[in-house]
């Protein structure tokens, strides 16, 4: 009997349906496609639709990303229909005793001291060890407020360490994270981690904004008994201003761009101008001609015409 063929693994593009895609989106997700398609991984889209939804965007974000020529395998993935999945992984975790009620508010957290070494904003542990009477006062004053104590995890360490493809080898900082938040909704760090390994990802790019939370979710994921993803976080696209690029910033999608005039052509190409390759025109010249060894470590400034 042959062996069996070892899975290639999957790489994802998974964009929040808040919007048009922005050109530094759209450079994450070719520059997902293309590490994916190199690697002879499936690449999957997943739509992250547990907040901030404006009607219409999903279609239009999967539009633009096939105008660019953008191909992926497999049915869309909408994060809102997987709660029971989720819901599974919390019940998992509280039977080994690593799920907490949190009573806290966010402005209660910020304006508590944090613990020594911890990043600012990091959870400071408030309700981990409470007594069974100030967890019943927590919950009364959940029920005065309308609200549902959070379920935050319970660490086993103060940091993980993650490699990236290149930013090389990180260590960050993990505290007790939320894993359902307030109001029922599954939070992004549990949804993320389970989603990504129930659809066989193992290569995770995204914009590198996000890169302080890889260590949290790799320790979770490791909690999970679920493989680690390798990570590649890529520099995020900035206004002339030296901001993060938003729609703001004026004709920044790809429909603002036709509008004026451009092609989905001249978009690819500005993006391979951002990678230093020239004259790309379509995102299979993106796949054959960029290395990712040569990926520019400096955030993409955006200076367009109006």
């Amino acid at each position: 009997m042959p062996a069996a063929t070892p899975d290639p693994g999957a790489g994802r593009y998974a964009p929040s349906p808040s919007g048009d895609l922005h050109l530094g989106n759209l450079r994450t997700a070719l520059l997902a496609w293309a590490l994916a398609r190199r690697t002879g991984r499936a690449f999957h889209l997943r739509i992250e639709d547990l907040d901030r939804v404006q009607e219409g965007a999903a279609e239009r974000q999967l539009e633009d990303l096939a105008a660019l020529g953008l191909d992926w395998d497999g049915e869309v993935v909408h994060q809102s229909e997987r709660g029971e999945e989720h819901a599974a992984a919390i019940t998992a975790l509280g039977e080994r005793g690593l799920v907490y009620e949190c009573y806290c508010t966010r402005r209660e957290i910020l304006e508590a001291p944090s613990a020594p070494h911890a990043p600012p904003g990091a959870y400071p542990g408030t309700c981990r060890d409470l007594s069974p009477a100030e967890r019943e006062a927590g919950r009364e004053r959940m029920r005065q407020l309308r609200r549902e104590p959070a379920l935050r995890l319970r660490a086993e360490v103060g940091s993980w360490r993650v490699q990236d493809l290149w930013a090389g080898e990180v260590i960050g900082a993990v505290d007790d994270l939320v894993l359902r938040r307030g109001d029922g909704v599954v939070a992004y760090n549990l949804a993320v981690v389970v989603d990504d390994a129930a659809a066989g990802v193992d290569q995770v790019v995204r914009g590198d904004d996000l890169l302080s939370s890889a260590p949290r979710q790799a320790h979770l994921a490791a909690l999970l008994g679920l493989a680690e993803p390798s990570y590649a976080h890529v520099p995020l696209a900035l206004n002339t201003a030296g901001a993060r690029l938003a729609k703001r910033d004026g004709a920044v999608t790809l429909r603002d761009r036709l509008a004026r005039g451009e092609s989905a052509a001249d978009v690819v190409e500005r993006i391979g101008d951002s990678l230093g390759l020239t004259g790309c025109r379509t995102a299979a010249d993106v796949l054959s001609r960029w290395d990712p060894a040569g990926l520019r470590r400096r955030a993409w400034v955006v200076d367009l015409p109006s």
